[in-house]
């Protein structure tokens, strides 16, 4: 999301410097904060094979993380907004850093000491300062040089964001589930519940200091941040009373729009299909029969295959095609791969799995300017509501491990996908550029 830039109260010192007068080092300060957002966004991936075996959770416990993860954006998108207006852009990035960090210290604390539950309360805690950071952050890329080289500041931001996507449950999978086959295997045979708890505590451990080293390198972060140049742009000082008396016409405005709102529910389905694609491709391998030591790593191809369709994207529109086509053609890619993957097994089937992350990558670049497009006034609000759409991260993965113990994973991750392709292609074509 790129907002507007604040408006300037009156008198106040100019919010912006001019164009390109930054340097490079509030630029690449940005970079590591999209880096930051990649990274613990797709950690959640092998969270959930590592959860399923430290506590003996079945795949609707163990999908519980997405689920809090991404409702967070739901809960916490508006509050944001509401910060960033009071405190400003440079201190918000500060505060949501903070709030992530002590996520992370909760969420590895309470998974080291057998509480999943309050493991669940933490990651609630790091998806709310993802919301707030994803909120502030954005409005940088556009503010940190001349507005005509904005695309190529994008593509930076873009680049990090995917490239820490990939290295996230890489990370994990080697440094903390590095014998999650052996200790999985060891546990189903033993006897003993003594023992066989000793020996999950014992693995469980491993978590602890992997989250406490993410919580210091975001407090690091956020000092960094406080110190940095980055500008500290304010909203505006006024008082837009307007503004808030006609919040409730506007979101009346909002949901009898036709347009807006199936907009909001595309946006609801296109992220749930991208984290099933990420996040749920390694409990499919395992439905296949392919070992936790393989699966663990799976999130990471589901990543490195939307970092080529970003860079496709990036060569192929403006320049061959319009986004709102280019997007309308990932819709067709993607729901050609699902009846791929349901027709194939094997690493054949978990390939066109990770290749949904190539017909991923550039639907969000068309579709949240497609619904924003000629709103005007209702511009903030409705983007807020397209935020709070993300929680449909955590509802479509959560349905996939409801639906597929009656139907078959094959076929229910399938049927999900094709609805969501589905309604986004007839969206965008409903909607064309103009």
């Amino acid at each position: 999301m790129e907002p507007s830039p604040p408006s300037q109260a009156a008198g106040s010192k100019p919010d912006l410097c001019p164009a390109g007068s930054y340097g490079w080092t509030p630029l690449a300060l940005t970079a590591l904060l999209f880096f930051v957002i990649g990274f613990v966004t797709w950690l959640n991936g092998p969270l959930i094979s590592f959860v399923r075996v430290s506590f003996s959770l079945d795949d609707k416990a163990a999908f519980l993380i997405p689920l809090v993860f991404y409702f967070s954006y739901f809960l916490f998108a508006i509050p944001s907004s509401w910060i960033v207006q009071c405190i400003g852009l440079k201190r918000s990035l500060s505060v949501a850093l903070g709030i992530m960090a002590l996520g992370m210290a909760c969420t590895g604390q309470f998974m080291a000491t057998g509480l999943y539950h309050g493991a669940l309360a933490g990651l609630l805690s790091v998806g709310g300062g993802l919301a707030l950071l994803q909120t502030a952050v954005n409005p940088y890329v556009s503010f940190l040089g001349p507005l005509h080289k904005a695309a190529q500041r994008i593509a930076i931001m873009g680049i990090c964001n995917k490239f820490a996507g990939i290295l996230a449950p890489v990370t994990l999978a080697y440094f903390v589930m590095g014998s999650i086959q052996d200790v999985a295997v060891h546990a189903d045979q033993m006897t003993d519940p003594i023992a066989r708890a000793a020996l999950l505590h014992q693995f469980v451990q491993s978590i602890y200091w992997p989250y406490l080293a993410m919580a210091l390198f975001m407090v690091l972060t956020a000092v960094a941040v406080s110190l940095s140049s980055l500008p500290d742009i304010h909203a505006s000082e006024k008082s837009d009373t307007s503004t808030r008396a006609d919040t409730h016409s506007k979101f009346v405005t909002i949901v009898t729009s036709p347009r807006i709102l199936c907009g909001i529910i595309a946006m609801f389905l296109y992220v749930g299909v991208e984290v099933l694609a990420g996040d749920a491709i390694g409990t499919y391998a395992q439905d296949l029969g392919l070992s936790l030591n393989q699966t663990r790593f799976f999130t990471a191809l589901t990543l490195t295959g939307m970092l080529v369709g970003y860079c496709l994207g990036m060569l192929c529109t403006p320049r061959f095609c319009s986004q709102e086509r280019y997007t309308l053609y990932c819709c067709i890619a993607g729901g050609f791969l699902s009846l791929m993957a349901f027709a194939a097994h094997g690493y054949g089937a978990v390939l066109c799995l990770a290749l949904l992350g190539v017909a991923n990558a550039m639907i969000f670049p068309g579709l949240f300017p497609t619904v924003l497009k000629n709103t005007g006034a209702l511009a903030p609000l409705v983007s807020a509501l397209l935020v709070m759409a993300y929680c449909g991260g955590g509802v479509l993965p959560q349905l996939f491990v409801w639906l597929k113990t009656i139907f078959g994973f094959q076929g229910v991750f399938t049927s999900l996908t094709l609805y969501g392709y589905g309604f986004i292609a007839l969206y965008m074509r409903s909607n064309p550029a103009r």
